[in-house]
Formats: structure tokens, C-alpha cells, sequence
């Protein structure tokens, strides 16, 4: 029997990464007194990142689950109200919106949906242990701390040959490990990484094993694709490249979506199909993946709804 609350949120934001506290910020400080259903695994990506040198403001750098832990209390500052479950359905078919917990109904006249994107893991048992230990998921966050030192990189996409080329800005030598002989990369993203003297490509290979002291990547046991054969390669960092998983299932048939499972939202604004929901961050951005642009579209995100809800007379 469904639980049904008669009060109606003037907001409830869905996912608690940088781009749905940015959100609470702004709303909390416009008076909208947000909701947050912030998930049983709260914060997203950023609970997995030990430093962030690249976020504005934090000169020293700061840690993930840190930065994650700043912005929430100061989201907490201005009156957001937070619950930490999982949302299990929603209906977005009428206003007010329904998002349900469980059993338990809550009504909202806006959503922003900031439920983020999951890097594509190998899922091997040394893959977890080393995660922020020298394997990472994203370059443009970790590459500065690889300097002149060799690192290697699994994917054959447009993402792994953009981000070999980045790792060889500060690594020495950037091996990139592909399990076959095609790749799905573009001809000149695929060009410029095989021009890159600093690339060294290791074909019909996957990674079997990463091997270290378990406080650090000191390399990866490899092992063929035709023959099975092992071998193992000294690196002290692994990256991986091999795409996102946008979290939309809740919203499959219900918001538009692309090929992949990103929402779509109207160029320039955080507006997807139904008016009054909003979506920022990852599960909206295939491109920069970053937590300072995740911020921006969360504040770009309160301020439409906010807005909206104007322009409504709500």
C-alpha cells in the first residue's frame, strides 16, 4: 500500500554528486526549500577520488569524499532537506511529479535529476584494491600525478586515444591495451595517437591482473586474446577507458534519452522533454565528465527551475 504525502515539494533533486549539491545550494539560497533524495551510495563518482587538484578554490586540493562532504553542509546551510534512499519509481506523466521510495510517495512541481554516470570497470579482483592506487577512470583528473613514469591505458574508442594523448603530457611511455584488432575510434583520433612517439600500442590483449604491493600499481599481468598466452608489463598506473553507464534506468521510457542512455536536454539549458524536470550533470554530459562542469550545469539547473517555476505562478 502506497505510503502518499500531501505536501508538495517545490523541488526534489534526485542524485547527490557535485551537480545535485550545486543544485541544493542554489535552490536552498532562493528559498525553494529542496528535497534531496540523495541515494544509500551518496556522492557519487567523487567518493572513488582520493586528490582533486582541479577544483577552483581548494589550492592544496582536496579529496573527493572531502569536496563531496563540504558542499553537502553547505547545501544543509540553507535549508536543503536530505534523504539518503533510493528512489524506485517515478511518474512524471502529471503535476505534481510523483517519485516514490519504497512504499513511500513524494510529490514535487519540479525535479532535477542529477543521478550521474558510472565509469565501465574490467571487474577483476585486483581492480577494486587499486582504484585511486594508480587505477583510475579518468585522465584529465589523474594524469598530473603519473609524471615521468609509464602508465597504460585499456580502450579502443575516441576516449582512450583522447586521453593516451593527454597521459603523454606527463607520463613517459602510455601503452594502450585493446583486446582486438579493430577499433571503434575515429581514423584521425586513431592516426594522431599512433603518430604519438610517447603511444605504444599492445593489440589482442586484455588485462588479467593488476599487480602491486597493495598501496600501489607496479604493473599488469596481460594475457592474449589468440593464444592465451601471459605476460606482464611494469606500469605504475592503469586507466580505464572503456565508456560510461549513464544512471537512467528510472527514467527509460519516460524522458528522452540517446543511443547510449544519457538524457537529452535543450542546447544551452538543463530542460529535458517534460516540462519542469531538469537534468545536470553526468547523466547529462558524455563529453566533459568533469566535477566543476557537473557544478555548473546544477546551478544552470536550480536557476531554470527556478525560473520555470516562476513563469508557472507557482
Amino acid at each position: 500500500m502506497t505510503e502518499a504525502t500531501d505536501n508538495v515539494e517545490n523541488l526534489i533533486i534526485i542524485g547527490s554528486g557535485p551537480a545535485g549539491l550545486t543544485a541544493a545550494v542554489y535552490s536552498a539560497r532562493a528559498n525553494l526549500k529542496p528535497l534531496m533524495i540523495e541515494g544509500e551510495e551518496a556522492g557519487g563518482q567523487l567518493m572513488l577520488t582520493t586528490d582533486v587538484e582541479n577544483f577552483p578554490g581548494f589550492h592544496n586540493g582536496i579529496t573527493g569524499p572531502d569536496l563531496i562532504s563540504v558542499t553537502r553542509k553547505q547545501a544543509e546551510r540553507f535549508g536543503t532537506r536530505f534523504i539518503t534512499q533510493n528512489v524506485t519509481k517515478v511518474d512524471f506523466s502529471s503535476r505534481p511529479f510523483k517519485i516514490y521510495i519504497g512504499e513511500k510517495l513524494h510529490l514535487a512541481q519540479t525535479v532535477i535529476i542529477s543521478t550521474g554516470a558510472n565509469a565501465k570497470w574490467l571487474n577483476i579482483p585486483s581492480e577494486k584494491q587499486y582504484i585511486s592506487r594508480g587505477v583510475s577512470s579518468c585522465a584529465t583528473c589523474d594524469a598530473a600525478f603519473f609524471r615521468n613514469v609509464e602508465v597504460a591505458i585499456v580502450g579502443g574508442g575516441d576516449t582512450a586515444m583522447e586521453e593516451a594523448n593527454f597521459l603523454t603530457r606527463f607520463a613517459s611511455k602510455v601503452y594502450v591495451i585493446h583486446r582486438s584488432e579493430s577499433f571503434k575510434a575515429s581514423k584521425i583520433m586513431l592516426d594522431r595517437s599512433r603518430e604519438n612517439p610517447k603511444i605504444e600500442f599492445i593489440m589482442d590483449t586484455v588485462v588479467e591482473e593488476i599487480l602491486g604491493d597493495g598501496k600501489s600499481v607496479s604493473g599488469v599481468k596481460l594475457k592474449s586474446t589468440k593464444t592465451g598466452a601471459l605476460s606482464e608489463k611494469a606500469v605504475q598506473g592503469l586507466f580505464i577507458a572503456i565508456g560510461h553507464t549513464p544512471n537512467t534506468k528510472l527514467f527509460k521510457n519516460i524522458l528522452d534519452m540517446n543511443e547510449i542512455g544519457y538524457l537529452k536536454t535543450k542546447p544551452g539549458t538543463t530542460y529535458t522533454n517534460i516540462p519542469g524536470v531538469f537534468a545536470a550533470g553526468d547523466v547529462q554530459d558524455s563529453v566533459y565528465r568533469q566535477a566543476i562542469t557537473a557544478a555548473g550545469t546544477g546551478c544552470m539547473a536550480s536557476l531554470d527551475a527556478e525560473r520555470w517555476m516562476e513563469a508557472e505562478g507557482l
